[in-house]
């Protein structure tokens, strides 16, 4: 079983949206559904996405935080909350809403990873659903043919400029479908995010060595070379690997 947190990141600041997202895929549990750069979109898209949780600025134009957090407290399925913002005078006022967290910029990775513990707590066991292992090949278009390449047998895929190359068991294959579409496909199967990247089947990943600044070196079986492991993705996949 493994639940699933649909999650919508609203910020005016295209950074700032930019840096949460980053984060946040570092939690195999959440899933990023859509971003909104104003109150009045981060309405909408609740209406139309049905997240269960809201990374929600609060110093915006026109429509605030806390005026949106009132209004989607008022609609039909309202999302869990948490606010994310660089002021701390407002946390008082924030928690009248039922926020399940007040994070401060910028983000401290150990906090998130308390709030995403927080927001797995409060959903519970009725957001756990069964994600079955597809029987499917991955379809690989390249030089006007297409290839099947059996997802356990892929050892890593990773992007160089505009061409992705896929490592597999069989051989390597070159594609222009961007990694992110290649890591949705390959969700039901054991892959993870190791960098921007990169993504790596984590059946045949035999050491992790500590390298600089909290970063590691990863080393796959067949693979000569050591793969770099950004220090953002560390804790999620020592979770994903150690029992």
């Amino acid at each position: 079983m493994e639940t699933t947190i649909k999650t919508l990141i609203v910020d005016d600041e295209l950074y700032n949206r930019d840096e949460l997202k980053f984060l946040l895929k570092s939690f195999s549990t959440i899933q990023i559904v859509g971003e909104a750069e104003s109150g009045e979109s981060a309405i909408m898209k609740t209406i139309q996405l049905q997240p269960d949780v809201i990374f929600l600025d609060i110093e915006m134009p026109l429509m605030n935080g806390i005026e949106t957090a009132k209004a989607l407290i008022e609609l039909k399925k309202s999302p869990l909350v948490v606010f994310a913002t660089a002021y701390p005078q407002f946390a008082v006022e924030a928690f009248r809403y039922d926020a399940v967290d007040y994070l401060l910029k910028p983000y401290d990775e150990d906090q998130l990873k308390e709030t995403i513990e927080r927001i797995e707590k409060k959903l519970g066991p009725s957001k756990e659903i069964s994600i079955e292992k597809t029987t499917g090949k991955l379809a690989v278009e390249a030089d006007g043919e297409i290839f099947y390449v059996e997802p356990k047998d892929i050892l890593y895929i990773f992007r160089d400029d505009k061409i992705t190359k896929i490592i597999a068991k069989s051989g390597e294959y070159e594609t222009k479908t961007p990694l992110k579409d290649l890591e949705n496909r390959l969700s039901t199967y054991h892959f993870f995010r190791i960098h921007k990247g990169y993504l790596v089947n984590l059946k045949y990943v035999t050491r992790l060595t500590p390298w600089f600044n909290g970063a590691y070196q990863l080393k796959m079986e067949g693979i000569d070379e050591m793969l770099s492991v950004s220090r953002n993705y560390v804790k999620a996949l020592r979770s994903k690997l150690e029992i």
